[in-house]
């Protein structure tokens, strides 16, 4: 199936990515976006492949996720990756760079992104909108609505279509 949102999709979170670094970076979490005052929650950070791990296995076993998502009953494996380019999920695997030019990655925007992929049927479009939806959804209950607020209002103003 053509992944035709790709590009789009990973615009819009890698300017999110970049509000949370510089909430972090000015210790000032309040930012306007489509004229709404929004206070973004704290992101966890990992500082190992144990701790991204440890995150997915918990992830899976929350009650609503096993409820919504049959998928959440298969185990994800989380390994180093070289390079430090990109994140990436496949077959029940999520890898992740670790060396220092790849710790942008070491995030829970960014894991949660690889455990909607995992949590996806094979047969969907790797960024379509059951993908975006889903992201959606784990962003806003484990990080927050107000992450997920700013992440859907990108999205629809880079004109990602959600489920």
């Amino acid at each position: 199936m053509r992944d035709s949102q790709r590009s789009a999709v990973y615009d819009a979170e890698t300017l999110v990515r970049s509000m949370f670094d510089r909430a972090d970076e000015r210790n000032l979490r309040t930012v306007e976006i489509l004229g709404s005052s929004v206070t973004l929650p704290v992101e966890r950070k990992f500082g190992s492949v144990e701790s991204v791990q440890a995150y997915c296995d918990q992830a899976l076993k929350l009650n609503w996720v096993a409820e919504t998502c049959p998928r959440a009953s298969v185990s994800v494996s989380v390994r180093s990756r070289a390079g430090n380019t990109a994140a990436h999920y496949s077959n029940d695997v999520i890898a992740v760079p670790i060396d220092r030019d790849g710790r942008w990655a070491m995030r829970e925007l960014v894991v949660l992104h690889e455990l909607a992929h995992h949590l996806g049927d094979n047969d969907e479009a790797a960024h379509g909108a059951a993908f975006v939806d889903r992201y959606l959804t784990l962003v806003g209950e484990i990080i927050g609505p107000e992450a997920a607020f700013v992440l859907r209002a990108l999205y629809l103003s880079g004109g990602v279509q959600t489920g």
